[in-house]
């Protein structure tokens, strides 16, 4: 197996994992929080998405699924268009809202296969490449997908999470 086909793994896998956590889904189902201070479905799928999007478009020196096909407009969230969730208050959370799982679920397969497209070139020595000096030890490509699996993999069981606690009810 090489690292492309690694990491097409990961990221299908992420893909499934989103579908499952948003199919069938009301808009008060998405946009449920836990507590007055929790995390939405919809906001997790959103974010993990957008993050995704935003991190594999920077490596790849193109342009974001989310400007470049006209998500940002169909969203029409209120925020910046190169807004990513990181670091949003409670109020920008419960603004995130969806009247059906196939925004989420049709952005983030278009951001799927804008990641797939540029991870298939990828060729096993491209990954020790340092992409980021800033840190220490500097941020390598390999340890930067990395970082983008796990961090969507975390959105991605939490939306999960909050789905059977939902189901349960």
């Amino acid at each position: 197996m090489t690292s492309a086909e690694l990491l097409t793994d990961a990221f299908g896998r992420i893909r499934d994992i989103v579908h499952h956590a948003v199919d069938g889904l009301s808009p008060d189902q998405l946009a449920h929080r836990l507590d007055a201070d929790a995390n939405s479905i919809g906001w997790l799928i959103w974010h993990l998405t957008r993050v995704q999007d935003d991190h594999v478009a920077d490596l790849a020196g193109s342009e974001q699924v989310w400007t470049s096909q006209g998500w940002a407009e169909r969203f029409a969230l209120p925020f910046d268009e190169a807004d990513i969730g990181y670091g949003h208050s409670s109020e920008q959370v419960a603004a995130v809202r969806f009247e059906s799982p196939d925004l989420l679920t049709g952005y983030h397969d278009a951001v799927y296969e804008q990641t797939i497209s540029y991870i298939s070139a990828l060729r096993d020595d491209d990954l020790p490449h340092v992409i980021d000096r800033s840190w220490d030890p500097p941020v390598t490509l390999g340890v930067r997908l990395v970082s983008v699996i796990g961090d969507d993999m975390q959105h991605a069981g939490q939306a999960e999470f909050i789905r059977g606690i939902l189901e349960r009810r």
